[in-house]
């Protein structure tokens, strides 16, 4: 199964084995009870959740101590793909070719950084492009076209 890193856990709250938990999804599934999150040690079902300062405030599935919520703390969440055809997601950008629409080809993504403005794909000679500037993404995961700006890309390859 393909997981996708979804946040990871945090400290303990409290004694009855409430976690924190930072998640980088947007997707209102992964934060709502029911949800199944994949830690280390497998498989766990959300039970309740909260927004609590920055974070999620989570109580799981068979996480009923302080001391079991201190054994998971760290781990990464995972959670199984989503399929949404209208979705851009960054483990089908990552290895994807980008090309203009006049079919120039600029590189290979290799990952995708985050930024608070626009995330930023990052190619392999290091050349940053905003994901707003992704025009077609129906090749992926080969091939992503993106319409920047002029100047953006720098000289033609």
């Amino acid at each position: 199964m393909n997981l996708l890193e979804i946040g990871r856990i945090g400290k303990a709250h409290g004694l009855r084995g409430d976690v924190l938990v930072s998640i980088t999804s947007d997707r209102p599934e992964r934060t709502a009870p029911g949800a199944v999150w994949f830690l280390d040690a497998g498989p766990v079902t959300v039970e309740s959740i909260q927004p609590y300062q920055q974070r999620w405030l989570v109580r799981l599935t068979g996480v009923t101590s302080r001391e079991a919520a201190e054994s998971i703390g760290g781990q990464t969440v995972r959670a199984e793909p989503i399929d949404d055809p209208d979705a851009l997601w960054v483990h089908e950008l990552v290895g994807a070719t980008v090309v203009t629409p006049d079919g120039r080809t600029w590189g290979t993504v290799v990952s995708v950084l985050a930024n608070p403005a626009d995330d930023l794909l990052e190619l392999a000679d290091g050349t940053l492009v905003p994901v707003g500037f992704v025009v077609d993404s129906s090749g992926l995961p080969d091939l992503v076209v993106v319409d920047p700006p002029p100047g953006l890309l720098g000289e033609e390859p």
